[in-house]
């Protein structure tokens, strides 16, 4: 609870604003399709509830992540006493999750990497509840459908459940769980799994599968440049509880007294290997850490008395110290000016480099929480500019997601029309009813306008110097005579990023 009240205080009194991915997660939200959506729909869904019950404010949106985040922690000490762990052991996994960045920051933003860390957990606390309960055919059928249902929630909030699926069969080949594979519990696991992330699955084949053609992007753009040396170094930056997963993960693979949970150990080994094999960004493999934590901390409570006292004590001072040094990289708390200050007498290159390698005075999380109201107001004005005649046949175009979704939370308040744009999730909105014969183009240059338009006017740049380099200078251009409507040209925009 009191991690909750430190995210909603944080939340009440931050100087940032909204995430460019949280503005696409409340668009989603807006447009929610359950079954004919191209991303997992549970985080939409959340925006949707969210703000229906306590409106959109930075504070109400961010609730549930944080709920999220305090549930993490929950099961992460359930792990650690199911592994035979006391109140040392809870105590040092517990604090490990709360000082880690890579926990504070999915826990203060409203996206599904949160859910995702939690749903791992609670399969992997599944899977060590299997070990518990080996021989007893009542308590494992139980826990298979926990593991199912954890699968499924999984699946309705990112895709990357699948890696903990791949981890998680390699696990049962490795150990004495092969044999389940001649009983039913791990297939009515799988059945459940579909059965509650169905609309996760069906979005893909109603929609053709767009998650294919994400990855592909993804590839080319971003995960092409992780090799398997950064993404290890860059497992440091989330701190001393790296040492505690190392010994997590050693003492479930080869203690014998872990012998029963050996199939939670190579879950989350087998796991971490295939997201490093398959050039994933360090936070990807963050979900399998919690459950390790909570071993490590087990194992460390477990060493002779006079060694396991001292060390625990250390072990908690030294992810206190960390924690304290790095909150700023967990909590939006700092201003912007003092972030920089902060970054540049910690020599924050790795954290201040974005997904395309660009070094900028930010981490890119928070360069991404700059400029977007700014944004939507110059749009308004210019909007507000046009003639009578033209404002009410104006369509208002986005470049990019960020924008739109800018555009799409903020504009309603302005007078903006609902804005359209062909970027990602976006065109699967569709181009709306007007046909285009005025625009405001948010964000593009005018040579990707030209072909569409016979007239381009540069009306407004807004500047935001501490925003990603897309966002730094954002033209505002007034289109006129179209030389084809929006309807007619959509089709042919699909797939644009």
């Amino acid at each position: 609870m009191l991690l909750v009240l430190a995210h909603v205080a944080v939340n009440l009194t931050t100087p940032w604003g909204f995430h460019r991915d949280e503005l696409l997660y409340l668009a989603m939200g807006r447009h929610l399709r359950v079954w004919s959506m191209d991303f997992p729909p549970l985080i939409a869904m959340l925006g949707r509830g969210t703000r229906a019950l306590f409106g959109d404010s930075l504070a109400a949106i961010r609730l549930a992540p944080a709920l999220a985040a305090a549930a993490l922690i929950l099961v992460t000490g359930m792990i650690a006493r199911e592994l035979g762990g006391g109140r040392t052991a809870q105590a040092v996994a517990a604090v490990a999750l709360v000082t880690s960045p890579l926990f504070l920051r999915s826990g203060s933003l409203f996206q599904p990497v949160v859910l995702d860390q939690l749903a791992w957990t609670v399969a992997l606390y599944a899977l060590v509840r299997l070990g518990t309960a080996r021989q007893n055919e009542e308590d494992e059928l139980r826990w298979w459908l926990v593991l199912g249902a954890a699968g499924g929630f999984g699946l309705l909030a990112k895709f990357s459940i699948v890696l903990l699926g791949a981890g998680v069969l390699g696990a049962i080949l490795l150990t004495r769980f092969r044999r389940s594979l001649l009983a039913p519990g791990p297939w009515i696991a799988l059945l459940v799994t579909f059965a509650i992330g169905a609309p996760s699955v069906v979005g893909q084949i109603r929609l053709h599968w767009p998650v294919v053609a994400q990855m592909a992007d993804l590839r080319s753009s971003q995960l092409e440049r992780v090799t398997a040396a950064a993404f290890l170094s860059n497992q440091l930056l989330w701190g001393p509880i790296v040492l505690l997963a190392l010994a997590g993960a050693a003492w479930l693979l080869a203690a014998p007294a872990a012998r029963p949970w050996r199939i939670a150990g190579w879950a989350a080994v087998v796991t971490f290997l295939l997201v490093m094999a398959l050039h994933g960004k360090s936070y990807y493999a963050g979900p399998v850490y919690p459950a390790l934590i909570a071993a490590g901390a087990v194992a460390l409570e477990r060493l002779p008395a006079g060694a396991a006292r001292p060390l625990a004590a250390a072990m908690t001072l030294l992810l206190v110290a960390y924690g304290a040094v790095a909150l700023p990289l967990g909590l939006p708390m700092l201003t912007p000016a003092a972030m920089i200050r902060y970054g540049q007498a910690l020599h924050l290159t790795a954290a201040n480099t974005t997904n395309t390698g660009e070094v900028l005075p930010l981490p890119q999380d928070y360069a991404d929480m700059l400029g977007w109201p700014e944004l939507a107001r110059a749009t308004a004005d210019v909007y507000r500019g046009l003639p009578p005649a033209d404002r009410a046949r104006a369509v208002v175009v986005a470049d990019n997601y960020g924008e739109a979704g800018a555009l799409d939370l903020f504009g309603p308040r302005l007078g903006l029309p609902p804005v359209v744009s062909a970027a990602g999730s976006y065109w699967f909105f569709g181009p709306g009813p007007l046909p285009g014969d005025v625009a405001i183009v948010v964000g593009a240059d005018s040579t990707d306008l030209l072909p569409f338009f016979g007239a381009v006017h540069r009306a407004r740049t807004v500047l935001n110097p501490l925003g990603v380099h897309e966002e730094m200078r954002v033209p505002i251009w007034v289109a006129r005579a179209p030389r084809a409507t929006l309807q007619q040209v959509w089709p042919s925009l699909a797939g644009r990023n």
